[in-house]
């Protein structure tokens, strides 16, 4: 059934995935940096946007995340409980419900997650009336510097295909629709700068040796004292190459393949 959007004014939304039932690093988004919860980092960079209006936590109603929700409300955050399957229909819920538009996609494993990128994003979607803009189109940044910026009423339109699809790889992607079926919107794809053009370097959070990595760049620039962005931690990187190993040989789950014929 097609969802009308409300009367009252929407808001640009920073919609959060995050659980805490991961099968790799179970609990990851609220371990510690620096005696923060890495999801309360995560919030605290997204808040220096320009554009981002609010931020709203999408967690699941399994009994483990009963702590996502208290994190929400000890720190005052906005948040939704839905699926833990199907993440596209817990988003859409989370997106329909706080009048999100546009949608700024962001998953609680990017604690590092770059606001001047996120502002980028989101000024390109509303330079030409774009569908869907992202930089993970063809992946360019550093893989954590991941945001994808779409309308509510796209994703309205791929919510009512997927769920007819029921297929699994749809309910598990948010985004995955407009991957895999770019030409039937209008879609633009943002590549990195020179100057932070490196794809291979991890700064998701998916296994230990991920968060030993994301915890000495929070240390790091805690001494110097300054709010970093990507091309601080490129640099950071570039100049300490055993950074870099810390992390590089854990194989990144990719973006799907295209195996179902749509309707």
């Amino acid at each position: 059934m097609e969802v009308k959007l409300s009367k009252n004014k929407t808001k640009i939304t920073a919609i959060i995935e995050a659980r805490s039932n991961s099968k790799r690093l179970p609990n990851k988004v609220l371990l510690p940096v620096l005696k923060k919860p890495i999801l309360l980092h995560l919030i605290e960079r997204l808040k220096l946007s320009k554009k981002i209006e609010q931020i709203v936590i999408a967690t699941s109603k399994n009994k483990k995340d009963d702590k996502i929700e208290n994190f929400c409300k000890k720190n005052k955050i906005s948040f939704f409980r839905g699926s833990e399957n199907n993440v596209r229909k817990r988003v859409y819920l989370t997106a329909k419900k706080f009048k999100a538009d546009p949608i700024v996609q962001i998953t609680g494993d990017c604690p590092l997650i770059d606001p001047n990128i996120v502002d980028k994003v989101i000024t390109k979607y509303f330079s030409n009336n774009y569908d869907c803009v992202s930089n993970i189109f063809k992946r360019s940044f550093p893989d954590g510097m991941d945001v994808m910026v779409f309308s509510f009423k796209s994703f309205n339109k791929i919510n009512n295909i997927c769920t007819k699809l029921n297929e699994k790889i749809y309910n598990e992607h948010t985004g995955l629709f407009f991957i895999h079926n770019y030409k039937k919107f209008k879609i633009k794809n943002i590549l990195a700068p020179l100057n932070v053009r490196f794809p291979s370097l991890g700064l998701t959070l998916d296994e230990k040796k991920d968060f030993l990595l994301i915890e000495k760049i929070f240390k790091y620039f805690k001494k110097k004292k300054i709010n970093f962005n990507c091309i601080d931690i490129v640099k950071l990187v570039h100049s300490n190459k055993k950074l870099y190993n810390i992390n590089k040989h854990i194989i990144r789950k990719k973006i799907p393949s295209k195996k179902i014929k749509l309707i």
